[in-house]
């Protein structure tokens, strides 16, 4: 997917690589209806992200597609009436847990965040096998929002197509799509943050064959 001035790192390609740069203004050379998934991890309390997120999901995802989406749990309330707003349709809220992570809630730190399932139909539709609740182990110092590479394969495994992140932080989606020979897109504003993250895309070794989510938990602990 070509973004036009917009330059990739030296060893990404349009096919899979990560942009820098502000989402907002990246988002408008994405063409319509080329999005499989839309899976990503916004700065929790700027609500308005997912307002926009919401918006851009209508025009670039192709028709009766999902948008994954991380939120704090003391955001949950706001964040859901955000995207409501911005014109996608609430499936599922599920809860998700990292051991030495912090989310944030309305009594301060928690280690419990939300994963919005929403989609941009609003038609009732045969679902993936989901879970009621997502444990994952390890620590990652990738980025100061970080998560864990099994738990995220579970996901992306659910779902399947070109994965849009615009809020890529360290590269844990892009990383796993690696893994999984997934093509992606993927945003990041911070320049040392978008460098950390293309170097560990880049140091990611593919397997040979395409793993099950509790085989990447273990084959990729962190």
């Amino acid at each position: 997917m070509y973004l036009g001035k917009y330059l990739l790192g030296p060893n990404d390609t349009p096919e899979n690589g990560i942009y820098m740069g502000d989402a907002r203004i990246l988002s408008e050379a994405i063409p319509d209806e080329s999005i499989s998934l839309i899976f990503t991890d916004p700065v929790y309390q700027n609500v308005d992200d997912y307002r926009w997120l919401a918006e851009t999901a209508a025009r670039i995802l192709r028709p009766n597609s999902t948008c994954l989406i991380f939120c704090g749990i003391g955001y949950l309330p706001q964040t859901l009436v955000a995207l409501s707003d911005g014109g996608l349709f609430y499936r599922w809220c599920i809860p998700h847990l990292t051991p030495g992570t912090s989310g944030y809630c309305d009594t301060g730190p928690s280690r419990w965040m939300a994963m919005v399932w929403c989609d941009n139909s609003g038609h009732t539709s045969p679902s993936p096998r989901l879970y009621d609740v997502v444990f994952t182990n390890g620590i990652q110092d990738w980025h100061v929002w970080r998560k864990n590479v099994g738990g995220i394969a579970r996901w992306l495994n659910s779902f399947p197509g070109i994965v849009f992140d615009p809020f890529c932080g360290g590269g844990t989606v892009p990383v796993v799509c690696k893994i999984l020979g997934r093509k992606y897109l993927a945003f990041e504003i911070d320049p040392k943050v978008t460098e950390q993250a293309r170097e560990r895309v880049r140091n990611t070794q593919p397997p040979l064959f395409v793993l099950a989510p509790e085989q990447i938990a273990m084959e990729f602990p962190t």
